[in-house]
């Protein structure tokens, strides 16, 4: 059985205690049903992982006592800002947890002209805690140290002003497959539209900020399959895939 890893926002130091928030907490006491004694893996979501051991795991409180630490070894060469467009259900948390799994740096979720997903104040609050969360439980089971950020929901037009990435594709039918020929790429924008695809003019708005079409066959994907196999090329061709 593979060692737990548990997020826990705290600063470590070898020889410290770090008392597990109530959610690890809950989830380490009455999930995992670990007891004192048993090891596991703390890590900060920064790139820094501890190597721990329980000294006290009850169902009240739950303290894990550091024995090392090390920097984490999970991240991508390739720094990769996905803007998802927004989906309902369990759709987006599956394109998330994926992405998160395939080594993306970061996260947009996106309001488009076809997306039928449109959140507002509280209800935006909540559904971004919820996506960060999915985030970190794809690092707790992938083997992250580094907790990609979800970005709070903006539109399409206020994304694209702020892309800077070396290389900025959007997923759109095209011939030209140039940009596999770019070299010594670190950074790279990705642009997934809704099921219904992004509008012409929404391609053209990202074509004209630097983006590049990019086709993933003759078969028409899902849009949380999408992200899975555009990011799976980008890593094998410039990250660590």
């Amino acid at each position: 059985m593979a060692m737990p890893r548990i997020h826990v926002a705290a600063d470590f130091r070898v020889g410290g205690d770090v008392v597990l928030p109530e959610g690890p907490a809950r989830h380490v006491a009455l999930v995992l049903r670990l007891g004192e004694g048993a090891p596991l893996v703390l890590f900060d979501g920064a790139g820094l992982e501890a190597h721990a051991r329980l000294i006290e795991a009850g169902r009240k409180r739950v303290v894990a006592r550091v024995e090392s630490l090390e920097s984490g070894r999970g991240e991508s060469p390739l720094a990769v800002h996905l803007g998802q467009a927004i989906s309902k259900g369990d759709r987006m948390d599956y394109a998330i947890q994926k992405a998160v799994e395939l080594g993306v740096a970061a996260i947009t979720p996106l309001y488009v002209e076809r997306g039928d997903v449109r959140l507002k104040g509280e209800r935006e609050a909540k559904k971004l805690a919820h996506w960060q969360g999915v985030a970190v439980s794809a690092c707790e089971q992938c083997g992250r140290a580094s907790v990609p950020r979800v970005h709070p929901p903006q539109t399409l037009d206020a994304w694209l002003a702020a892309r800077g990435e070396r290389l900025r594709l959007v997923l759109h039918p095209a011939t030209d497959d140039s940009w596999r020929q770019a070299e010594a790429v670190d950074s790279a924008a990705l642009l997934i539209g809704p099921e219904g695809g992004l509008t012409d003019a929404e391609v053209a708005a990202a074509q004209h900020a630097g983006f590049q079409p990019l086709t993933l066959g003759p078969r028409i994907l899902r849009t949380e399959t999408a992200p899975v196999v555009a990011l799976t090329l980008l890593q094998h061709y410039f990250g660590d895939l």
